[in-house]
């Protein structure tokens, strides 16, 4: 039995829609931080021969991903392959927008080519990954992450690690349940019924280009307007869709005023919110105690969860 861990990567620059859905490629490039302390860690022990797969996600068995959990490990291993049973823990709410399926699928290509004795190098495992859940490639890597792609396949890199840029994020949970419509569908819906689709693919690499230059520059200001503009165009393609995909709740809204309200003072914070309603503050890490303080405060957040920039997936034992 292999072990491996990967943290969730929260975009700041965000994939929404799929250049080929055969093949998971995304729409677009994308810039995401890697963070430290949400973690998901997978087991995964092969059999001597041939069978079903099993999956258990924090203790209890889970069809509902068990087959997305096996092409993984067939494009992996072959189809050929024995079959294995693969656990799965998470220290943070799982299904609810906070990039689980992202965490998940780095640590299960990282554990099962460690466990099979593969020696895939990272962007390999890269596109493994990202051929499962699109994000995942991502959380391969350490720190914060561009994500390109081409007609063909998709490269990632860090292009800046934690003591180069130690920004710090503050989750606003807003609600744990599990989201009623999965990333994947909505992507598909929005691509195939918002009228705005294709203005937000086609000005997804001038926001690219901007945020990775503020990265370059540690320009925080700059990566801030960026960043939330993009995340509030991701929504609106996703509200212009037929019927509308809405995440947000009360929480989501009062949570978004309370940053915008640090940032009157001149506090270096800002939002960012993927598929679901909780938010993510990114901000300096003199200023995170205040972050933390009001989110903490603010009605309907049910708790607050805070981390650095961390590493890529590995291999734990």
């Amino acid at each position: 039995m292999t072990v491996a861990q990967a943290q969730p990567n929260i975009a700041l620059i965000k994939y929404w829609g799929k250049r080929d859905s055969g093949r998971n490629l995304p729409a677009t490039g994308s810039l995401s931080l890697t963070l430290e302390s949400l973690w998901t860690r997978m087991s995964v022990r092969f059999a001597e021969g041939p069978g079903e797969d099993r999956l258990y996600v924090d203790g209890i068995n889970n069809d509902s991903m068990l087959g997305r959990v096996t092409g993984c490990l067939d494009r992996l291993c072959g189809a050929a392959r024995p079959a294995a049973t693969v656990e799965s823990t998470s220290n943070f709410p799982i299904g609810a927008g906070l990039a689980s399926s992202a965490a998940a699928f780095a640590s299960l290509v990282t554990a099962a080519a460690a466990a099979t004795g593969q020696a895939h190098d990272r962007q390999t495992l890269a596109r493994l990954a990202g051929a499962a859940s699109g994000s995942a490639a991502r959380s391969l890597y350490p720190g914060i992450v561009e994500l390109k792609v081409d007609d063909r396949e998709i490269g990632v890199t860090s292009i800046a690690n934690a003591d180069e840029w130690p920004l710090r994020v503050v989750v606003a949970i807003t609600d744990e349940s599990t989201k009623r419509l999965g990333s994947g569908e909505a992507m598909l819906r929005s691509a195939a019924t918002s009228p705005f689709y294709s203005a937000w693919v086609e000005r997804q690499e001038a926001d690219l280009e901007v945020a990775r230059n503020a990265v370059l520059k540690r320009n925080f200001e700059q990566l801030a307007a960026v960043s939330e503009h993009n995340c509030l165009k991701m929504h609106s393609v996703m509200w212009t869709a037929r019927p509308a995909i809405v995440y947000w709740n009360q929480a989501t809204l009062a949570c978004m005023e309370a940053v915008r309200d640090l940032q009157k003072y001149g506090v270096p914070v800002f939002f960012t919110i993927d598929a679901g309603p909780q938010v993510k503050a990114v901000c300096l890490a003199e200023v995170e105690g205040r972050v933390i303080e009001m989110l903490s405060s603010t009605a309907g957040v049910r708790r607050v969860l805070a981390s650095g920039l961390g590493e890529g997936a590995r291999v734990l034992g």
